[in-house]
């Protein structure tokens, strides 16, 4: 039997070597990847807000760009990723949090051990039949799963060209975050919410940015070229990104559940 994820309908193994591909250019995807606003992340502890301690796992923490943002809001935060460089990149950046090897399908955690699960950027990426009740496990009663996805504004012209350019060969065309099932007998009151974001780039580093994206890392070394040229002529013959720096327009999408 085929596990239940985001991209139902799509190679296994495609996907598996997508969800991969971050660690190689961990210290890329540390420089260039946006962080996320303070209004999602306090839209998805509110149900939680008023224990203390609060305590949070980020799981699927990548090099910790959630993490850095929840520690202004919770000191108590532990950081769980399963590649080994994406992981070392955290332990850089963030020597004092408690940072774990560990997968979302095997979470080394105890039982109710933590009020809050954030997931940035990497709920679509769970084999979520496992994922969905060790994530319910390591929660304490009434705890809250929330994903959080930072997403250029298409809804902007010159957003919508840059999507167009960008695009490759092995880009997902099905996926849509909002069918992401976790409503079931784990989790209850499943809410989505959109807050406006942004990051000033400039050209290059928008195409280095894109460089970290998993259907570009994935793409043979002719074709990565090809497409990132393809991006800087585009953003250097466009008058909003044209000359020097520029606010890329980011909705973070945020979905959050209750354990039921």
């Amino acid at each position: 039997m085929s596990s239940s994820s985001a991209f139902d309908g799509v190679d296994p193994e495609i996907r598996a070597l997508r969800a991969s591909s971050f660690g190689g250019q961990a210290a890329a995807y540390a420089e260039e990847r946006p962080g996320y606003p303070d209004a999602a992340l306090l839209w998805a502890l509110e149900p939680v807000s008023g224990r203390v301690p609060l305590r949070v796992l980020d799981l699927g923490a990548g090099t910790g760009k959630l993490t850095e943002a929840l520690l202004r809001h919770v000191a108590d935060v532990v950081a769980v990723e399963p590649d080994a460089a994406m992981l070392a990149q955290l332990r850089h950046r963030l020597p004092g949090v408690r940072a774990l090897a560990g997968t979302a399908e095997r979470i080394p955690l105890e039982d109710g051990s933590v009020d809050a699960i954030l997931v940035g950027q990497a709920l679509h990426w769970f084999d979520l039949d496992r994922a969905v009740p060790e994530m319910a496990r390591v929660l304490a009663p009434g705890g809250v799963l929330a994903g959080l996805w930072n997403l250029d504004d298409d809804r902007v012209p010159w957003v919508k060209g840059l999507k167009e350019a960008a695009a490759s060969t092995v880009s997902f065309k099905q996926w849509r975050r909002g069918s992401i099932p976790l409503e079931g007998p784990h989790f209850r009151v499943v809410e989505h919410a959109e807050f406006a974001h942004g990051q000033r780039r400039t050209a290059e580093s928008m195409a280095a940015t894109i460089a970290t994206h998993s259907h570009v890392l994935t793409l043979s070394e002719a074709e990565r070229a090809e497409l990132l040229a393809r991006v800087l002529d585009y953003l250097r013959s466009t008058p909003e990104t044209a000359h020097g720096e520029f606010e890329l327009p980011i909705t973070t999408v945020t979905v959050r559940a209750l354990l039921g």
